[in-house]
C-alpha cells in the first residue's frame, strides 16, 4: 500500500477514533437506552391506551427531585401530576380518519419495572364517530421525549380481539396504525430487521466491545509488549482472525437472544447490564497483556453470551404475540448481524492501512484500549449503583 493511501487512513483515523470515544464518554454519563412503553387493549366495550414512562425520563424534563436526593419519590411526582398529565395528553394523539380522538383519563400512577419506577397512565379513547373504530381506521403518533433524546423509543403493542401487532416508534417513525387488523409477515420481519441494525449501532458497549476484539487482527503476537508487534502481511490471516471472533460472538449471543425470547432464562437486567459494563473493560485490557492474552474470539464467545440478552431486552419488553415472535426474533436478529457486518467493514480496511504505523500500535491499539477500559470502568460503577 502506497504511502500516500496510509497518511490519508492516518488522518481520516485519528478524527474517527476521538469521535467514537467521544461520543463513547458522552453515553457513559448518559442514562442506559431510554423506552416508554404503550399498550392498547379492550376492558368491555372501552378501548383503554396505557403509558409508562421512567420516570428518570420525565425527571429530565420536569426537574422532579425537589429535594436533590438523587431519587425521584412518588410524592414529588403526584405535586405536579396535572402537568405531567397535560404533557403527556399533547405529546401522544390518537386520531380518526377526520378527527383527533380523546383521551380520557382513567388513572395515573407509579409501577416497578426492572429499571425503575415508571409514571404510568390509563385512559379510555373516545373518539367522535363510532366508525373510526368500528372501520379500524386509527392512528397513534407518540412524540414524548424524541425533542430531549433522539434514541428514546416508544413500544407499543396492540392486543385486541382480531388484531395482536406491534411497533417500534421513534423521531423518524412516529405514527402506527392502532386498528390495521394483522400485519403481514414479511412487514414485521422487515421492521425488526431496520429496528436490529439500529439497536446494535446506538449500542455503544456493544460497539466498542467488538472493536476492542477486532483492533489486533492486523498485529503478528509475539512475546515482545503489544506496541511493538509487526504487521501481518498476509490479508487472509487477518480475515480469518476476524471472521473467527465475529462467528464466536455471533453464535454466542444468538444462543442466549432465542432462551431469552423463549423465556428459557431471563436473567435480571441490572446484572446483564453490569456485565456487560465488564466485558468492555476486560476485551479492552485483555489487548494490552501481549503474549499473554487470551484468544479473542474465546471472550467474543464467552461475553457474546451475555451481550444476547441485552439484545433481547427490546423484544422482552414488547411481549409478543406468539404468531408474530419467530419473525420479530429472526428479523432482529439478521439485523443485529446486519449492523456488526457494517462496524466490521468500515473498521477493518482502516486498520489493515494503518497496521505497519506507530500511530496505530499506540495511539489506536494501546490509547483506544485504555480509554475504552476507562470508559467501560465508568460504566459499571453506574451500573452497580455507585
Amino acid at each position: 500500500m502506497s504511502p500516500l493511501f496510509r497518511r490519508l487512513a492516518g488522518h481520516l483515523a485519528l478524527p474517527a477514533l476521538f469521535a467514537l470515544l467521544a461520543c463513547a464518554a458522552s453515553h457513559a454519563w448518559a442514562h442506559s437506552s431510554s423506552n416508554s412503553y404503550l399498550s392498547l387493549s379492550q376492558r368491555g366495550s372501552d378501548l383503554v391506551l396505557r403509558t409508562d414512562i421512567n420516570l428518570r425520563d420525565v425527571d429530565l424534563i420536569f426537574d422532579l427531585d425537589d429535594d436533590r436526593d438523587g431519587k425521584v419519590s412518588w410524592g414529588e411526582t403526584a405535586a405536579r401530576i396535572d402537568e405531567l398529565t397535560a404533557w403527556m395528553q399533547q405529546g401522544i394523539i390518537v386520531r380518526g380518519a377526520s378527527a383527533a380522538c380523546e383521551l380520557r383519563p382513567l388513572d395515573v400512577m407509579a409501577s416497578p419495572h426492572s429499571d425503575g419506577f415508571y409514571l404510568s397512565a390509563e385512559w379510555t379513547v373516545a373518539c367522535a364517530d363510532p366508525e373510526d373504530v368500528a372501520a379500524r381506521r386509527l392512528t397513534l403518533k407518540y412524540s414524548l421525549i424524541f425533542d430531549q433524546d433522539n434514541l428514546h423509543r416508544g413500544l407499543l403493542k396492540i392486543d385486541l380481539p382480531g388484531s395482536q401487532s406491534s411497533a417500534i416508534l421513534s423521531p423518524d417513525r412516529a405514527d402506527a396504525a392502532l386498528l390495521a387488523g394483522e400485519v403481514s409477515g414479511w412487514s414485521v420481519f422487515t421492521r425488526y430487521v431496520v429496528e436490529g441494525i439500529w439497536h446494535i449501532w446506538i449500542g455503544i458497549d456493544h460497539i466498542l466491545f467488538l472493536l476492542s476484539l477486532l483492533v489486533l487482527a492486523p498485529l503478528v503476537q509475539t512475546r515482545q509488549r503489544v506496541t511493538s508487534w509487526s504487521a501481518v502481511e498476509r490479508f487472509r490471516i487477518s480475515f480469518m482472525d476476524v471472521l473467527a471472533v465475529v462467528t464466536a460472538f455471533t453464535v454466542a449471543h444468538s444462543i442466549t437472544l432465542v432462551a431469552s425470547i423463549l423465556g428459557w432464562i431471563n436473567p435480571p437486567v441490572a446484572i446483564i447490564e453490569s456485565v456487560i459494563a465488564l466485558s468492555v473493560i476486560l476485551a479492552a485490557l485483555n489487548n494490552l497483556l501481549g503474549w499473554f492474552s487470551l484468544k479473542r474470539w474465546r471472550l467474543a464467545f464467552a461475553f457474546g453470551l451475555i451481550h444476547g440478552f441485552g439484545f433481547a431486552n427490546v423484544l422482552l419488553d414488547l411481549a409478543l404475540p406468539a404468531q408474530q415472535l419467530a419473525l420479530a426474533l429472526g428479523g432482529f436478529n439478521v439485523g443485529v448481524e446486519i449492523g456488526q457486518l457494517a462496524i466490521v467493514l468500515a473498521f477493518l480496511p482502516v486498520a489493515w492501512l494503518l497496521r505497519h504505523t506507530a500511530f496505530y500500535r499506540w495511539v489506536v491499539v494501546a490509547g483506544g484500549s485504555l480509554a475504552i477500559a476507562v470508559i467501560g470502568s465508568i460504566w459499571l460503577a453506574q451500573r452497580m449503583g455507585f
